[in-house]
């Protein structure tokens, strides 16, 4: 008989969770590896910081006067960016949780991300505007790139941070060459993209739009493959082994997709509100779901083994 998928709900959340991110695999004291995860209440505009295998809340970045719309973590897990309608993103210390610096911009900012390095910051946001940051120059204006013609929903560095990918309500994605700021390729669709993940080990580009979720080859733009949900699916993540991709949307329900021959292996409801973001973890032990009832909650990827909260009770080992 299968096993029943028990996630994790992490609740304290009083407004829909509508972006989440998770840093590298990092080790943190004593042989102890933690994933972290940053978990954004849009609203209240205090970005939340837990640990990723269990989802324990950590702190809250207290500083953003107006609803938080994206959020990133560096690999290390020693920096934080965040996105909001305050006009500003900021960067923040993530062990602290002291703020770093605050990059004022002339419109809602939407959308940070961090080079690999960590010594540049990406944002993107309602003036249609990219700009990249140098962080060891805060009084530095910025580098512009201009382009899109509605609001930019996310930005993203891929290809050794050489190029930048850029999702947009323009109904387009756009590749762009960082030092030329020229657009490299542009994609369009049928309808506004509503997530963009990226996937460094193959290059792989993850997207989705009205029930569609598309792969594409990140450097080129050229398409891999496209798979059709029951419903408008919001967020979509490939597993790290490429072996199969989760997505949420409109219909509360979760999907399990076999990336190799596209079917779908399962579903199940686990919210009570469409599901806004959806990621894997970065060992690929777990995926998160953010939703509309403003819970964030975690699922195993292997139902059964023992992982973090998780614990797997063999039959005659009950006390």
């Amino acid at each position: 008989m299968a096993m029943r998928q028990t996630p994790l709900t992490c609740s304290g959340h009083t407004r829909p969770v509508v972006d989440l991110a998770f840093s590298g695999i990092t080790p943190y004291g004593y042989f102890l590896i933690i994933h972290l995860v940053f978990l954004i209440d849009t609203e209240h505009g205090k970005p939340m910081l837990r640990q990723g295998d269990t989802g324990d809340w950590i702190g809250t970045f207290l500083g953003h006067k107006g609803a938080v719309w994206g959020a990133t973590l560096n690999k290390e897990a020693t920096k934080a960016a965040t996105a909001a309608a305050d006009f500003t993103a900021k960067v923040w210390d993530a062990v602290t949780g002291d703020e770093v610096l605050t990059l004022a911009h002339k419109h809602i900012v939407k959308s940070v991300n961090f080079t690999q390095d960590s010594n540049c910051l990406l944002t993107g946001g309602n003036d249609k505007v990219l700009r990249i940051y140098d962080l060891g120059k805060p009084e530095a204006e910025p580098q512009e790139i201009a382009g899109h013609t509605s609001a930019i929903k996310k930005a993203l560095w891929c290809n050794n941070d050489q190029q930048i990918l850029s999702a947009a309500d323009d109904k387009t994605i756009r590749l762009w060459d960082k030092n030329t700021k020229e657009v490299v390729k542009s994609l369009s669709f049928d309808a506004s993209v509503s997530s963009m993940e990226y996937i460094p080990d193959g290059e792989v580009l993850v997207i989705t739009y009205g029930r569609t979720i598309a792969f594409y080859k990140a450097h080129s733009l050229d398409l891999i493959k496209t798979v059709d949900a029951p419903a408008s699916i919001h967020s979509a993540s490939l597993h790290p082994d490429k072996d199969f991709f989760v997505a949420g949307g409109d219909d509360f329900k979760l999907y399990k997709y076999d990336y190799t021959t596209k079917e779908e292996m399962e579903s199940y409801k686990g919210h009570f509100g469409p599901i806004h973001c959806v990621r894997f973890s970065p060992d690929g032990e777990l995926y998160a779901s953010g939703s509309e009832d403003g819970t964030l909650r975690l699922w195993q990827t292997a139902v059964g083994k023992t992982y973090g909260l998780w614990k797997c009770v063999l039959p005659g080992k009950f006390t």
